[in-house]
């Protein structure tokens, strides 16, 4: 089973999937919705990849402030963990997801892709970064115990 990871943003969810032995992340897509609040089609659409990729596990980003506290992303978040939750039935966990549209942002300008092509890409990339994040603590993990 795979695990996916996901990038919540106001209008769009950037998702990845870990391969099968969950050692890495790759991008899988970008789902948009029209306004903030509508969130039944884009539920619809990961739950038609949670099924097509085999998902047991979800990784949500979580989008703390730098100095640690928590904002109305966060309360956003939260709320969309809960509905995942119910509608998928899977566990879903919230992963710290600083800087991680920072470091996508910068290793797409470091493979020479022009900065108005970048914003096409950045939340999946988003979501690929914290995807292989939970998926190196995972591992860490299991060579400690």
């Amino acid at each position: 089973m795979r695990i996916m990871g996901l990038d919540f943003g106001s209008k769009t969810v950037g998702v990845a999937v870990s391969d099968a032995l969950r050692l890495t992340a790759q991008g899988v897509e970008i789902v948009r919705r029209k306004s903030p609040g509508k969130l039944r089609q884009t539920l619809a659409r990961l739950m038609v990849l949670i099924a097509e990729y085999e998902v047991d596990e979800i990784v949500l980003g979580y989008p703390k402030h730098m100095n640690n506290t928590e904002g109305e992303r966060c309360v956003c978040t939260k709320e969309f963990k809960e509905l995942l939750e119910r509608r998928s039935g899977l566990p879903v966990v919230l992963w710290d997801e600083r800087l991680t549209t920072v470091e996508a942002d910068r290793t797409m300008a470091e493979g020479g892709i022009r900065r108005e092509n970048r914003k096409e890409y950045v939340d999946m990339l988003a979501a690929v970064f914290i995807l292989q994040g939970y998926l190196d603590f995972l591992a860490m993990k299991q060579e400690n115990e």
